[in-house]
């Protein structure tokens, strides 16, 4: 009979053996950080440039906040690529959690960056941003003015655009306003929030004299900040708002017993302010407050800078819904300098 002899156990890892399994697997961990970080960096650079691209001529015509941020990305990145490049893979193991939390981070702020990137003011308003005889321009870092050539009536027009938005895409739409001989101020806010200039109206409106009173308004999130700053205001001594105007907006908040006048301007296609919402927010405003539905226009009919994610389908021309709201806009402000 043959005797089985027992298999021999399996040797077990000598120290040194498995401190060279831990450094192997240290040195993948090292590798997976090393990568990641320079991919980021890089992205960070290629994205920081193409959102500059996709904004255009907004990174000089806008809040200088986003072309501050696209540098400061833009450098910072470029920075880590470099170091990046010519350093080791090793990491200290104390130093592991502290990159995947800056790796983690700057994916956010590159999302973000993205984010940020506004739509962009086209045609007819970048023609509309020029002087002529009837219209003076001025544009500065955070604001642009439309004044009119003669004399100016008491009764000025703040403006907050909507949200990533380029303040120039509104300059078609009011400028009747001006021509009618009221001075209107478009705010450039910071990221294109208007959330960001909450205190703007506050520290404009006693700037433009012979303003002594204010109308201030606002396309759809712009329409809530000015909501907020027509509460704030609506009784003050001085450069007092004497009206509210919402282009494809309504408030935040109740506000029924504001008591000025409230003009609401609204789309029927709309697919972000819907009818249903415009509807919704009455209870919210005045009993008084005056309501115009532009027939056939949509939320990017208020302001020039094409078509938007969410939007509805317009069955009317942009220059006919651009005369509606403008007229809208102009009777609602000569009723209140009367």
């Amino acid at each position: 009979m043959t005797r089985l002899e027992p298999e021999p156990a399996a040797a077990e890892p000598s120290g040194a053996s498995r401190a060279s399994r831990r450094d192997l697997r240290a040195h993948r961990g090292d590798i997976t950080i090393f990568w990641a970080a320079q991919i980021m960096s890089l992205l960070g650079v290629v994205a920081t440039i193409l959102a500059n691209v996709a904004t255009g001529t907004m990174v000089q015509h806008g809040h200088p906040a986003y072309a501050i941020l696209l540098a400061v990305v833009l450098l910072t990145s470029a920075v880590f690529a470099v170091h990046y490049w010519f350093r080791s893979t090793a990491i200290h193991r104390r130093l592991k959690p502290l990159r995947w939390v800056g790796i983690v981070t700057s994916a956010a702020v590159l999302a973000v960056v993205w984010w940020l990137v506004p739509s962009a003011a086209t045609e007819p308003s970048l023609s509309a941003m020029h002087s002529d005889a009837t219209v003076r321009i001025t544009e500065s870092t955070d604001q642009i003015v439309l004044g009119p050539a003669g004399t100016a009536n008491e009764v000025g027009v703040f403006f907050q655009p909507g949200a990533l938005v380029d303040a120039r895409a509104y300059v078609a739409i009011l400028r009747p306003l001006a021509a009618a001989g009221h001075t209107v101020v478009v705010e450039k806010q910071p990221f294109g929030i208007a959330f960001f200039s909450l205190g703007a109206f506050d520290a404009a409106r006693d700037g433009h004299p012979p303003v002594m009173q204010w109308v201030v308004g606002g396309h759809s999130l712009g329409g809530v900040v000015s909501a907020m700053d027509a509460e704030n205001f609506a009784t003050v001594p001085k450069d007092a708002v004497v009206g509210l105007l919402f282009l494809a907006s309504y408030p935040a908040t109740e506000m029924t017993a504001l008591g000025v006048p409230v003009l609401s301007v609204s789309a029927s296609n709309d697919g972000l302010a819907t009818p249903a919402k415009i509807n919704a927010a009455k209870s919210l405003l005045p009993a008084d407050t005056n309501y115009k539905v532009i027939d056939g226009a949509v939320h990017s009919n208020f302001g020039d800078y094409g078509p938007q994610s969410g939007d509805g389908q317009p069955t009317i021309s942009g220059d006919a819904a651009r005369a509606q709201i403008s007229a809208a806009s102009v009777a609602f402000v000569d009723m209140l300098s009367k």
